[in-house]
């Protein structure tokens, strides 16, 4: 498969750009400045992006089998750039052809309870909700864009640089949480099940939490 990754300078986005590259997959990772660190593969190119321009991505886009992203708000930015970067990838995605979209989102939006938001909770930081909701906002953009095979991925609550198990869970909609309310990933595992949703095909048009 060759695929565009954007956002793949970012700490989630050269893992995921490394397990699809040890499964044979071609990868085009774009960033700001064309240069992604930490990614040394025959079969990996590098190239710089604007994920707002909709007329860039068409053109990036244009002959890959399909598009994944691990975007988010550079330093300084506006979290309301999400919102932007989703609706240029759509757009993008529509003129260049391209059907299959998978995004790496937030765990804000994941229900804990029926019809309680991870982010409604009393225990979510006041510091992560401007960025959580305006994850929240990019996913209703992509809702609504029934022509293409998407899936967003929400990770648990804690995301970080771990040990590659080769082990997860997922739930559609729900964080993953274990028997003790503990939500965590290493963001190793969750490239492998960034890389499972991308070659299965599954859980399209499908909100995705992902956790141990």
């Amino acid at each position: 498969m060759d695929v565009l990754l954007l956002g793949a300078s970012g700490r989630i986005g050269q893992r995921v750009a490394t397990e699809l590259l040890e499964r044979g997959h071609t990868v085009t990772g774009v960033s700001r400045s064309g240069a992604v660190e930490g990614v040394d593969d025959p079969e990996f190119t590098a190239v710089a992006g604007d994920a707002t321009d909709a007329d860039q991505i068409a053109q990036l886009a244009a002959g890959h089998d399909a598009v994944g992203s691990a975007l988010g708000p550079g330093e300084g930015d506006d979290p309301v750039v999400l919102v932007e970067m989703m609706e240029a990838a759509i757009e993008g995605l529509r003129r260049a052809a391209v059907d299959r979209l998978v995004w790496t989102g937030g765990a804000g939006g994941l229900e804990v309870a029926p019809g309680t938001k991870l982010i409604d909770t009393e225990e979510f930081p006041e510091e992560f909700k401007p960025v959580s909701q305006a994850a929240i906002d990019a996913y209703g953009v992509l809702e609504d864009a029934e022509d293409l095979d998407w899936t967003y991925l929400g990770p648990a609550a804690v995301i970080e640089p771990g040990e590659r198990t080769g082990e997860y869970r997922t739930a559609e909609g729900e964080l993953v949480a274990d028997d003790d309310g503990d939500s965590y990933v290493s963001m190793e595992d969750f490239a492998i099940a960034f890389a499972d949703v991308l070659e299965d095909g599954a859980a399209v048009h499908t909100y995705l939490g992902v956790g141990h």
